[in-house]
């Protein structure tokens, strides 16, 4: 059985924007997409006639009808279902993403650097979901999937915009990797891997030397990590970026121009609290384009 596209809606223009990508990324893998609204007035929209719940009840019914006839009109060719669960946001959307092929979810507002804040609906879901999540910004739009026209204008009809991938061979990535190669194929987008490097304390004679035999053995790892996706995907074009420095900032150079941008998150027991790990943390706060986190043993 196929795994669906799942987004999850509350009505804002970020998850508006969010079922757009998600119906495209949908029509892309041949995938049926599954809208979700979480009602929290403790029993379903259909079962209580209490006055009080009637104009939640209206605008939860109101918010799947009208993402349905939205998504309708701008995507015939994908199948769509519906879907309202009486639970709090956070449980529905985690309960949804674990049986999706990935999680569609709208960011909640920019931040003071130029990226978006994920809300705390956002990294809770993030947090707690073992299916890739993607992350979209209010006025992500299909035109910004695609590199500008040759007079700089918004376009559909130029290439896709890259996907970068940050990766670290000294950790599981073959999730990673699968996700970002197959995103990149499927867009006929170049792809760009992304690999921090630190020089470790030597005396400062030694340096330079180390400096080079480092970025040397990182190249030869990075190279040998990625010579099976290669072969898998001959068709995508690799760019690989081994530097030095730390890297989340390397990955907000790298996406400035991207359509998506990809990173790890480490599967962490449950315990309290909200935990994504510093990268994707501050990948997911501060980069404009859609943020895919993708999590991995």
């Amino acid at each position: 059985m196929l795994r669906p596209v799942v987004v999850g809606l509350d009505g804002s223009r970020e998850s508006l924007a969010a079922a757009d990508w998600a119906a495209r990324e949908a029509l892309r893998r041949s995938l049926p997409l599954r809208l979700v609204h979480a009602w929290e007035g403790g029993t379903s929209p259909a079962e209580s006639d209490l006055p009080e719940l009637e104009a939640p009840r209206f605008w939860a019914r109101r918010i799947l009808r009208g993402a349905l006839d939205r998504l309708n009109e701008r995507y015939p060719q994908v199948y769509l279902s519906a879907d309202q669960i009486s639970r709090p946001a956070p449980d529905a959307l985690v309960t949804a993403g674990d049986e999706a092929e990935l999680l569609v979810l709208g960011s909640r507002a920019f931040s003071g650097f130029g990226g978006f804040m994920a809300g705390s609906v956002a990294l809770m879901t993030v947090a707690h979901v073992n299916r890739p999540v993607v992350l979209v910004r209010a006025d992500e739009t299909r035109q910004d999937e695609h590199l500008p026209d040759a007079e700089g204008r918004p376009s559909v009809h130029t290439p896709h915009r890259a996907v970068v991938v940050g990766v670290d061979p000294a950790s599981p990535c073959e999730d990673l990797l699968g996700f970002a190669f197959e995103s990149a194929y499927l867009r006929s987008a170049p792809l760009t891997v992304v690999n921090a490097w630190h020089l470790p304390y030597v005396p400062t004679a030694l340096e330079a030397k180390a400096r080079r035999d480092i970025r040397r053995a990182s190249e030869r790892v990075l190279g040998a990590v990625l010579a099976p996706w290669r072969e898998k995907y001959p068709t995508v074009e690799v760019t690989e970026v081994v530097e030095e420095g730390r890297a989340a900032q390397l990955l907000l150079q790298a996406s400035q121009d991207a359509g998506l941008l990809a990173v790890g998150r480490r599967i962490r027991p449950a315990r309290i609290g909200v935990h994504t790990g510093p990268i994707a943390h501050a990948v997911m706060h501060h980069v404009r384009c859609p943020v895919a986190i993708v999590p991995h043993a």
